[in-house]
């Protein structure tokens, strides 16, 4: 007899009503430590967490420089700060518990076994991160993300950025110029349209399979290990320009970096965002492109003697309507990445093709009723070259069919927030296409449609 859930959840009417869509993965950066700091409740950076608000992204751009606490400080005979500091700590907590099910269970992952895997997965905790967010000194804030990993059952360093910024005062105008130190291209974005926060937001748990291929700037870069130093200019609350550069640095790899640690950027890849974004009355509407050059050498080969060449350029966009009662966001990206597999294709070993593209395109769509109720729909898509050896076949649930990375689907929350620092969300993912192919994508006679996803969350931040 079929699950309940395969015969329900992936009819379209269900779909129809589950209202919101969660497209990149992440974690969030609504902490209550920025809350203490500025003395302003959630709501005033956040429309519903993680997505920020156009006084949130100020706030982001100026490196969270904003009180409202008694301060330590201390003062130069020139009348400048030489100390600030919080009186109470920059510390905030996350905890993250859900409950995971596949329209089929996944097969036993033993050798030799022959069943099928647990579903109906609970995790408790799926993620607990320990923050400090918040202000350092005058001009210098930072978003440092430690957290537990319910699979690797260790701590290891998340999303973290250090940021300095300065007003340069201008006649008629303002403009901020700043720097950041961080370790995932676009987690320094304060826009929610770029991959490290896009919203609709999505937190899926590793219970369940996802789409075996991305682009590099689409959270690869960020999962390799990599520190950035970019430096940016916001200038009138409306023109936004950054540029920077990466260097890889795992964490949990001897150093200095050689053959063994595999995906090394063989040299600095450049990282670009532009960006333009109009407020009027309760709206506000941004368009942007973004983008980053990564020479990667392959796992196996000595830092610097081949590597293959990612080419990736993006654009995104988003519009914000921000009422006392109801609240209304789109945001969208399409990134397209161009690869030379140079020291991959070289003896017909890792690809098929010396050259190769992959295109990603996300739109999702959110509303929330006085920041309590609501939820969103989105639209995901990656289509890209046919490689038979870069997209294998015979690895079930993992394989590809056809040589194809191609995925495709929609996603789908409710949101209930009892309070501005707990979310409670019902997701369901729909397949269409995963992994090249609707049906028996694996060679092992599972569809895209056996990986459609129930998922519970019960997100809280204090």
């Amino acid at each position: 007899m079929e699950r309940l859930s395969r015969v329900t959840w992936t009819s379209a009417g269900v779909l129809g009503v589950l209202l919101v869509g969660l497209l990149s993965a992440g974690t969030a950066n609504a902490v209550p430590s920025f809350a203490r700091q500025t003395g302003l409740a959630c709501q005033a950076c956040h429309t519903v967490f993680p997505e920020l608000t156009p006084f949130g992204r100020t706030f982001k751009l100026n490196a969270y420089q904003i009180d409202n606490l008694p301060q330590i400080q201390g003062i130069t005979p020139s009348k400048d700060y030489e100390l600030l500091l919080n009186q109470v700590p920059a510390l905030s907590m996350m905890f993250q518990t859900s409950y995971t099910s596949t329209s089929k269970a996944l097969p036993d992952s033993g050798t030799g076994v022959v069943g099928r895997a647990q579903d109906g997965q609970v995790l408790f905790p799926q993620q607990a991160s320990l923050f400090y967010a918040g202000r350092v000194a005058p001009g210098l804030g930072a978003f440092v993300q430690m957290t537990y990993d319910s699979v690797a059952g260790n701590f290891h360093w998340d999303n973290t950025e250090i940021r300095y910024a300065k007003q340069i005062p201008l006649s008629g105008s303002r403009l901020t110029v700043g720097v950041t130190l961080n370790n995932n291209p676009t987690v320094q974005d304060p826009w929610n349209s770029t991959p490290a926060w896009q919203t609709p937001f999505d937190q899926r748990s590793s219970a369940a399979p996802t789409p075996g291929t991305a682009t590099q700037i689409d959270g690869v870069l960020a999962g390799r290990g990599v520190a950035g130093l970019t430096g940016y200019v916001w200038w009138n609350n409306s023109v936004y320009a950054e540029a920077g550069v990466y260097r890889s640095a795992p964490q949990g790899h001897t150093n200095p970096l050689d053959s063994t640690s595999g995906g090394v950027l063989s040299s600095v890849a450049p990282y670009w965002r532009l960006a333009y974004e109009r407020q009027w009355d309760r709206h506000s509407v941004s368009v942007g492109a973004y983008g980053i050059v990564a020479r990667i050498t392959p796992a196996g080969l000595a830092v610097g003697s081949a590597s293959d060449k990612y080419s990736d350029v993006a654009l995104d966009s988003q519009y914000q309507y921000i009422g006392d009662e109801h609240i209304f966001s789109v945001q969208t990206t399409y990134i397209k990445e161009t690869q030379s597999l140079d020291a991959t294709f070289a003896g017909g070993v890792g690809s098929a093709n010396s050259s190769n593209d992959l295109k990603t395109f996300r739109l999702g769509t959110s509303y929330y009723y006085q920041r309590t109720f609501g939820g969103a729909l989105g639209y995901f898509s990656t289509m890209g070259s046919t490689d038979a050896v870069l997209y294998p076949a015979g690895t079930a649930v993992s394989g590809f069919a056809n040589g194809s990375p191609n995925s495709n689907g929609w996603v789908g929350e409710l949101d209930y927030l009892p309070w501005q620092n707990v979310k409670l969300a019902l997701q369901y993912t729909s397949y269409h296409k995963f992994n090249g192919a609707s049906s028996n994508y694996d060679g092992s006679g599972r569809d895209a449609s056996d990986n459609n996803t129930l998922y519970v969350l019960g997100w809280f931040n204090f």
